[in-house]
């Protein structure tokens, strides 16, 4: 949905020096996309995987100094602006999840369809890998990531076949999980919903990351950097992130004032409208071309009035220091 992505945001990136962040930069194809049609703007792009960042860099190149490129995880981003001088910006994007990148490059083992080290690490220099979960969590806690992050249905039996493996041999590599997990569920189920390891390696690649936690804090802080008129658009590709970011528009384009009064006061007004109805979801024509883009969900919003500040206020996300584990 790059080209919608595009159409959205930008109407905010017409003036001269207007400022577009990408925050989850990936191979570079919205961050191109954006500075082609939008040649006033000048663009931010951040993303926690060193290696998209040189890859995304040679494509983006030809833009010259109206692209710079952070390495940073996207819930920093109004410490990244800060660095820069920039105090708000006119457009944010974020596309949400593993990126191509990270799928096609097997050694980095986030796809269950080929046999590579339980690494899942998005940024590389973090700690935690998920032959790390899998070899340390305790049964109760195995259960509870693949149940929350998965949403999977049998993950007790799971998290049980995999604390009572690890006692023969520690796991390594991707192909041993698989086998297992399979073993763990029924043969009816297996013949529906795609691959039975699909949950599993969800689960784990969202808890090695910590990607709701950094989405919890990553959607304020955008909508806290977003000038009057800036635009957010954000796109996320399963339903823990998409009722996420439905959530945080939702307090935004609400308005506050206390039932009975007879005015809106201007402290209670919506700080935000949305531009999309619902969530917007590709055409066939897409997802044929790209069958990774059918679980996409795009939602975006307009920054229509200025904070008020207090507890809560966009922008106030109670982030971990910089410099901590990378999440």
């Amino acid at each position: 949905m790059r080209d919608r992505c595009v159409e959205l945001l930008a109407p905010a990136l017409t003036e001269p020096g207007s400022v577009v962040v990408d925050a989850t930069l990936g191979m570079g194809g919205h961050s191109e996309a954006l500075l082609t049609a939008c040649p006033q703007a000048t663009l931010v792009a951040i993303d926690r995987d060193p290696q998209a960042l040189e890859l995304a860099g040679r494509r983006l190149a030809p833009f010259g100094d109206r692209a710079r490129l952070v390495h940073a995880v996207y819930d920093e981003i109004a410490e990244v602006l800060a660095d820069l001088g920039i105090d708000k910006v006119s457009g944010v994007l974020m596309d949400l999840g593993v990126s191509s990148l990270q799928l096609d490059e097997t050694d980095r083992g986030f796809a269950y369809s080929v046999d590579a080290p339980l690494d899942m690490r998005m940024d590389q220099g973090a700690e935690l890998s998920a032959a790390d979960i899998l070899n340390t969590y305790s049964a109760a806690d195995l259960t509870r990531i693949l149940r929350d992050y998965g949403e999977e249905r049998f993950a007790k039996r799971i998290a049980s076949a995999i604390v009572r493996e690890r006692s023969v041999r520690p796991f390594t590599t991707s192909a041993r999980l698989v086998e297992i997990i399979r073993d763990n569920v029924p043969a009816a189920t297996r013949r529906t919903g795609g691959h039975p390891a699909k949950r599993t390696f969800q689960a784990l690649r969202i808890e090695v990351n910590q990607e709701l936690e950094v989405l919890e804090r990553a959607v304020p802080a955008a909508i806290g950097v977003l000038d009057v008129g800036g635009r957010i658009a954000v796109m996320s590709f399963q339903s823990l992130e998409d009722r996420i970011v439905k959530r945080v528009l939702a307090e935004q384009v609400r308005s506050t004032t206390p039932p009975g009064l007879p005015v809106e006061l201007p402290e209670h007004a919506p700080r935000m409208r949305l531009l999309t109805r619902g969530a917007e979801v590709p055409d066939e024509t897409e997802m044929t071309e790209n069958p990774r883009a059918a679980s996409t969900r795009l939602r975006a919003a307009e920054r229509i009035a200025a904070a008020h500040g207090g507890p809560g206020s966009p922008g106030r996300t109670g982030r971990r220091p910089r410099g901590g584990d990378a999440a």
